[in-house]
């Protein structure tokens, strides 16, 4: 079973290439992968006779964090690793991967970065190593070209200084935040910027209380001055990102797609509408794990368009908009 090809996974444009593709990379990572492989060979299922996506076996996420999930006994380029006490690591092999994901899911889903004053407010990320967040904002700050693009940490003068000026310049502009940081910034700002892009990235990071989303951004458009807060899904142990333009409601790129397990039966699979564990399929993780059962609660709406509800219990709180309702 040979590899996919990159190429293959960022031209995907139907459900049927989709499916077609997650079955390749499946009987591959089950092949060349050797922690996915005893996974699967634990619950006695062999991947060959395996011709339905609803078939695949996700990995549980925590294996990220003890053991190296990567194809092939391959070096890493890069090691991405999360927040908290016991890490997750995901070891990169090719890092072209994670940043033709973004890169497209960024194009997909608002257009060409140069058209962009790209700025970050995300002190608890940009203070520690190994965070993919940082690695991609900071390339999508180098690519939009801006000479305002940059990051702010705890300066809320300058920023909203800088937000001042490229609302009357008229510069379309995204703001990445974490979720506590947004909240300082505007209870000591009042920006009232109906264009900005205010693009959350959740987490409260135990430095404020946790709360539903819908209050959340109604406390942000009223300090931001805008109709909604856009949202980014992404985590240690993915290559991609799903997006939300409001409402909590995020769309997936191509290469990447939603299932819903049953909370008790994490073998089955749940139809739209219904609630349970989030597994997550992601084509451009193709030299780790493609198939993952996350700890995140969530529906999906219909193919590729889902929205997370919540964790499980006992598992940690971290960023990535895992906001506890």
């Amino acid at each position: 079973m040979h590899s996919v090809s990159a190429s293959q996974i960022f031209s995907i444009k139907t459900e049927e290439e989709f499916n077609n593709l997650a079955i390749r990379v499946f009987k591959f990572q089950a092949s060349h992968c050797q922690v996915y492989a005893d996974f699967i060979a634990c619950l006695s299922i062999n991947p060959h006779q395996v011709n339905d996506v609803k078939k695949i076996l996700y990995l549980p996420i925590d294996f990220f964090k003890s053991h190296r999930v990567i194809t092939d006994k391959k070096e890493p380029q890069l090691v991405f690793s999360s927040s908290g006490t016991v890490q997750s690591q995901h070891f990169v092999t090719d890092l072209t991967l994670y940043e033709d994901s973004f890169r497209k899911a960024f194009h997909i889903f608002y257009g060409d970065i140069t058209n962009y004053a790209v700025l970050a407010l995300l002190p608890s990320y940009s203070e520690r190593k190994g965070s993919s967040l940082i690695y991609m904002v900071n390339n999508l700050i180098q690519t939009s070209g801006h000479p305002q693009s940059g990051y702010f940490l705890y300066n809320h003068k300058d920023l909203n200084e800088t937000l001042s000026a490229l609302k009357k310049q008229r510069i379309p502009t995204i703001l990445f935040g974490v979720t506590y940081a947004l909240l300082d910034l505007i209870e000591e700002y009042h920006i009232n910027f109906p264009e900005l892009i205010v693009m959350e990235t959740g987490g409260m990071k135990g430095r404020r209380k946790e709360m539903i989303r819908e209050e959340l951004h109604t406390i942000l458009c009223e300090g931001f001055g805008t109709q909604s807060i856009h949202s980014e899904y992404g985590m240690t142990e993915l290559l991609s990102q799903a997006y939300s333009k409001g409402a909590g409601i995020f769309d997936c790129p191509p290469w990447m797609n939603i299932h819903i397990r049953d909370v008790n039966d994490p073998l089955t699979l749940l139809g739209n509408g219904k609630t349970g564990g989030v597994n997550i399929i992601d084509l451009a993780n193709l030299n780790s794990c493609s198939f993952i059962a996350t700890q995140d609660l969530g529906r999906v709406h219909s193919p590729g368009r889902f929205e997370i509800l919540g964790r499980f219990d006992n598992s940690d709180i971290r960023g990535c908009n895992l906001l506890v309702l």
